[in-house]
């Protein structure tokens, strides 16, 4: 059996997900013994050990000029010492270049084949690539699991999936026959999907894989070489799926440098040199808007960004306010708020919101979600676990200035103490309430477990602040609830409006924060968060162009 038919049954799937929206994953969430083996946990663990304070030497990239090691535990609070092979820039677009004029060559059901299968060689290190993410993300251990295992290998799959349909839509050549009345036109007609060249994807520190794989694997798919250049803090899980990537190209007799790993400091970094390269031809980014903007405005580039936003949630009546709490709680303290999704403004008219056992003031309301959070925050068998670490130390610093605010302070922040690992770097979330007529100090992203607790005048003025600052400063995530269908349908509105995604009435096991493979479009690209969504057509066919080629017919 080929490569292509052993893998084709997970493709047909996944192309059929893709349509059908409803649930679908190819690689279970769950660290299930009965699923990935009785020892895979402890294995992929002591995998991960092996690998730190030595090189990492699995990448098949020759002629390295030196070595980088800038990883450091958020857990420990001490560097891995890993080291990867570092190239200059002109080394990566000469290599790059080379293997453009390969990778092109190759047809879509054989790009498609290789790709699946690195996702299988993915597969079995997912928990190497769980501990890993922790100690260089910060990451609870279930989260870093889902997030850079199975979850990631299900957006590339997705990725694959979109790019290979769209290079499926039409067909490769055609007879084409007009009719001129005593004569015909008779016309051989062929249709070639062109890459348009070098891919540059560059990481963030938070989700490694999750958010590097979707740009990663459509830019492979559709005939692209890729570079990876990811966050000099989270370069061990990425490097991980680039290894089992040039590992399968290799077997396949194709040159492994289709996809590099160009590792960076942040005192010597070469994400712009490489991005202001004319050889690369398409940018994908997770990161900062400054950046993400810059590197909008390069001419001769297609590229795709997420950047950062401010996500509200819109609180109009419930039902049950201790399960919104509950809810709301959760989706703050998740990775400490480090979440592209989590939410960050939350309004409340000054009268308080309706509850199915009458009204619930915003005094009330702040109380009870300052006693939510801190019932996870103070549960020692759910807290250090829910909160991970702070990944970035400046972090630490703007929890610091959010107690400064011109605000009631709800909730300070506190150190939380891991039974694992005493040196974690943790914070709990800070909660403060600000006025609505203080734009200033909600009109931004503060990234990290920081809840601002928004005193509107009534609901109608929450949803045009929440609408102002998706439009203004963009958002990728809102979380609304109410009862009444009329203010449901103006929210859904007025966000669609925004281009921002709406979770109503969320209580239970399911948060604002989290997306679902082949379901749910991760950022819309329809406001200042970013100016790509995956993963839509868009998202793949802006990576190649359709070329015709024609000639008499011979007949």
């Amino acid at each position: 059996m080929n490569l292509f038919d052993k893998h084709k049954d997970v493709l047909d799937k996944a192309i059929a997900a893709i349509h059908d929206r409803a649930f679908y994953a190819q690689y279970p969430e769950h660290p299930s013994p009965k699923i990935y083996g009785e020892t895979a946990d402890a294995e992929g663990r002591k995998r991960f050990q092996a690998l730190l304070g030595k090189d990492f030497s699995e990448l098949l990239q020759d002629d390295s000029a030196e070595r980088i090691a800038t990883e450091e535990s958020p857990y420990l609070q001490e560097p891995l010492n890993i080291g990867y092979p570092s190239f200059s820039t002109e080394t990566l677009i000469e290599k790059g270049t080379v293997a453009f004029h390969q990778w092109r060559k190759v047809n879509a059901d054989e790009r498609a084949a290789i790709l699946i299968e690195s996702l299988e060689l993915m597969r079995e290190r997912f928990f190497e690539i769980a501990y890993a993410t922790m100690h260089t993300t910060g990451q609870g251990y279930m989260m870093a699991f889902q997030a850079s295992g199975p979850h990631a290998a299900d957006r590339a799959l997705e990725a694959i999936a979109a790019g290979y349909e769209e290079l499926k839509r039409f067909p490769e050549n055609k007879f084409w026959d007009k009719p001129m009345g005593k004569f015909n036109i008779q016309l051989e007609k062929e249709w070639r999907a062109v890459p348009k060249g070098i891919s540059l994807v560059i990481g963030c520190s938070t989700f490694p894989t999750w958010n590097t794989v979707p740009g990663l694997y459509a830019s492979l798919i559709t005939g692209n070489p890729v570079i990876v250049k990811p966050h000099p803090g989270a370069v061990l899980p990425i490097a991980i799926v680039i290894a089992g990537i040039q590992k399968v190209l290799a077997d396949q007799g194709h040159d492994p440098n289709i996809c590099q790993l160009a590792v960076d400091s942040l005192d010597k970094p070469i994400a712009k040199v490489l991005a202001e390269n004319p050889e690369v031809k398409l940018i994908d980014f997770t990161g900062n808007s400054e950046f993400g903007s810059y590197l909008e405005s390069l001419p001769g580039k297609n590229v795709f960004t997420e950047k950062t936003g401010v996500n509200s949630a819109i609180i109009d009546s419930v039902e049950d306010v201790d399960k919104v709490v509950q809810n709301l709680a959760f989706s703050v303290a998740l990775y400490s708020g480090q979440m592209c999704t989590a939410p960050q403004n939350f309004y409340i008219p000054e009268n308080g919101i309706k509850t199915s056992d009458g009204n619930v003031s915003f005094d009330e309301f702040a109380e009870k979600f300052v006693e939510a959070v801190n019932g996870i925050v103070s549960n020692p068998k759910m807290g250090p676990f829910v909160l991970g670490t702070i990944q970035n130390k400046n972090t630490c610093q703007r929890i610091t200035d959010a107690e400064k605010l011109d605000g009631k302070i709800w909730l300070t922040s506190t150190e939380v103490e891991n039974p694992m690992f005493k040196t974690a770097r943790t914070a709990s979330p800070v909660v403060v309430e600000i006025d609505s007529s203080k734009k200033e100090i909600f009109s931004k992203e503060l990234f990290g477990p920081i809840a601002l607790l928004i005193k509107t005048k009534d609901t109608d003025e929450s949803i045009a602040l929440a609408k102002e600052m998706a439009l203004n400063h963009g958002a990728i995530s809102c979380g609304a609830y109410t009862t009444d269908p009329q203010i449901k349908e103006k929210i859904a509105d007025e966000m669609s409006l925004a281009a921002t995604p709406v979770s109503f009435n969320l209580t239970g096991p399911i948060y604002v924060n989290q997306n679902a493979g082949f379901s749910d479009f991760h950022v819309t690209g329809g406001n200042p968060s970013g100016n790509a969504s995956f993963t839509n057509p868009e998202y793949v066919v802006k990576r190649f162009t359709w070329v015709g080629l024609r000639e008499p017919a011979k007949v």
